[in-house]
């Protein structure tokens, strides 16, 4: 028997734990992370969209471990890393004979993840066959594993995930509509990092203290790091800032990161794709335009704080704009002065 306020307290370390590394004030952010607490109580299945390394999965262990499966497993499994045979293998399990490798029974995911949660990574890659298995999960509650004669009746959550658009997907027939429909019962959106301006600073400070050497002090970013990461459009978003700095905490000598130490790659010289090869495939013009031009005021922005080292209103006049209009476009492109003034004690801190 449990003793009293144990299930309370147990469910308390969860939700810290699920919160504590969905770092950010960003509104489209907390927009999502505000969505959580009510989505978490919820059976209902959820769909998250988000590029690659925006969260996506910090977000669905969330969902689990803030509702009241959270002394359940969370089961993810990554649709994309195996064949489609393998995949069913994956979710389903078999029974002994079933192929010629099937020498015994073999539990699946689903039955794994049985009072708890699947989260269904990569949902978009899931092949015809396998779309129609997950349908019928989806559907009854009910599976049968490979080979097996007897159907086996689940209950689990399912949330999912997808890096690309399911529409388009949809309307060439590479996706079905009626399992797009089962997925979709709630959405959540998760935001690019370059769209959360000073994030990227929140979620640095955070990585320095998560990869910082035992026993050494805890180094700082120096206003050219500081910069660089405002400045950078990071198309593999929070996961590409981790490992910029995991090499900014290696490579630092004195208490300072550097710009350098960053080893950040500008898009023209990697193989990922620039700024202007993510825009909407068919956008007019005037998309285009307004897309182009947001990104130089961003980088114009930064650059125009980091030489007046945060003071708005010199920053203003050497722009050539009202002061006012000025803090328009900082609140606009979410950029805190504060990360450019005085010292680097200024930066904005998380807990540890």
């Amino acid at each position: 028997m449990k003793a009293p306020g144990t299930e309370s307290s147990i469910a308390a370390t969860f939700e810290k734990q699920a919160l504590a590394k969905l770092v950010g004030e960003a509104p489209s952010f907390v927009k999502v992370i505000e969505d959580l607490p009510g989505l978490a109580c919820s059976d209902a299945t959820v769909l998250i969209e988000g590029e690659t390394g925006t969260g996506k999965e910090l977000v669905a262990r969330a969902l689990h471990y803030l509702g009241p499966r959270a002394s359940s497993p969370f089961i993810p499994v990554n649709c994309g890393a195996f064949s489609d045979t393998l995949l069913q293998d994956e979710l389903f399990g078999h029974e002994r004979g079933a192929f010629t490798d099937a020498l015994g029974q073999r539990q699946g995911l689903i039955a794994q993840a049985e009072k708890g949660t699947l989260f269904l990574d990569e949902v978009d890659s899931l092949s015809p066959r396998a779309q129609v298995a997950l349908l019928r999960v989806l559907q009854d509650g009910m599976f049968r594993s490979l080979g097996g004669t007897r159907e086996q009746h689940v209950d689990v959550r399912f949330v999912a995930a997808t890096n690309t658009p399911l529409f388009p997907l949809i309307e060439t027939g590479a996706f079905r509509r009626d399992l797009y429909y089962r997925l979709c019962v709630f959405s959540l959106s998760l935001p690019p990092l370059r769209a959360r301006g000073s994030d990227v600073v929140r979620l640095a400070t955070y990585f320095i203290r998560k990869h910082e050497k035992t026993g050494a002090p805890s180094p700082q970013l120096s206003y050219s790091a500081c910069s660089a990461l405002l400045a950078f459009d990071w198309p593999g978003n929070v996961r590409e800032l981790e490992n910029a700095i995991i090499r900014g905490v290696q490579r630092c000598r004195t208490g300072f990161i550097e710009a350098a130490d960053l080893g950040l790659t500008p898009a023209a010289q990697s193989n990922e794709p620039s700024i202007a090869q993510r825009f909407s495939t068919g956008a007019s013009f005037k998309d285009r335009k307004k897309q182009l031009i947001e990104t130089f005021e961003r980088q114009f922005l930064i650059e125009v704080l980091s030489e007046h080292h945060g003071n708005v209103s010199r920053a203003a006049q050497a722009a050539g704009r009202e002061r006012r209009d000025f803090g328009k476009l900082l609140k606009k492109y979410q950029i805190d002065p504060r990360l450019f003034a005085g010292s680097m004690q200024n930066l904005p801190t998380v807990p540890r």
